[in-house]
């Protein structure tokens, strides 16, 4: 194979600068880009999907990873040096032009793909709760994904503490997430405001008898009060009482106190 151009000098061929309105920040660092990479497991031979690659940091160390990638872009002003960089691994990168929130994944793919991506800031949320509210088992075989640190935190939070709260049950209630690294708002070009970090996520089998209907209208109550106690901010969910009070729940606490284990057995409960 030839040897890769240095990436800023495709940053430069092609005139590509990051776009504060599609949540740009290119990364340049190879090492970086490599150990975020890495950080699924071994992907050789292993399909991944891609969500905004811009110039294609994260994808030619994808690439030399061994994996193939689908790669959704919605920046047309990068699909020329993403085609280019395809060149270099023939038939193993596939680029779409789209915007990922209107893209069906999972009919790109006949098996389970890794998703690895230095998601847009603006989006990468609502991908997130779109992956995670999908059809169970998912399409998906794991998550890798940059995210702003304080959104991270989120994800990852244990009940009790400060970023406790929605995110944080619909990311654990049927998956385990781990912050694998955090990244230095100096390693982006531009820099963002704020620091980041990656988070891996790993499916687990759904507990039996839970909706995630249920779910999400017991936490959005709960979280939506959550400095009240459970007996008024959940008053207006029918049974939720009853049910707290059959599995010995106080319903003198607050949400940010009630675990994932707890809100699946309340939802449990409540069909």
């Amino acid at each position: 194979m030839t040897e890769l151009p240095p990436l800023r000098d495709v940053i430069s061929k092609y005139g590509l600068s990051a776009s504060k309105a599609l949540g740009q920040n290119f990364l340049f660092d190879h090492q970086l880009l490599a150990r975020i990479a890495k950080v699924p497991g071994k992907l050789d031979g292993a399909e991944v999907f891609e969500v905004g690659p811009g110039p294609g940091g994260l994808t030619r160390a994808l690439l030399q990873g061994g994996a193939s990638v689908t790669a959704v872009e919605r920046d047309r002003r990068c699909i020329p040096a993403l085609e280019e960089l395809g060149s270099f691994f023939p038939g193993k990168l596939r680029v779409i032009e789209g915007d990922a929130l209107e893209v069906d994944a999972p009919a790109l793919f006949e098996g389970k793909p890794h998703v690895v991506a230095n998601l847009p800031y603006n989006v990468g949320t609502a991908l997130l709760v779109g992956w995670l509210s999908a059809e169970w088992e998912p399409w998906w075989a794991s998550l890798t994904l940059m995210f702003q640190k304080e959104v991270a935190e989120r994800i990852v939070a244990a009940a009790g503490t400060e970023h406790y709260g929605r995110l944080a049950v619909l990311s654990q209630w049927r998956s385990t997430p781990r912050i694998a690294m955090n990244v230095h708002r100096s390693a982006f070009t531009p820099p963002p405001k704020v620091m980041s970090a990656v988070v891996h996520i790993v499916p687990a089998e759904a507990p039996e008898g839970v909706r995630l209907k249920t779910l999400e209208t017991l936490t959005a109550a709960a979280f939506g009060q959550r400095r009240k106690m459970l007996r008024q901010s959940l008053k207006g969910v029918p049974g939720a009482l009853e049910a707290m009070e059959s599995l010995g729940i106080d319903s003198a606490r607050r949400a940010e106190t009630v675990t994932v284990a707890e809100f699946v057995a309340l939802a449990r409960t409540l069909g």
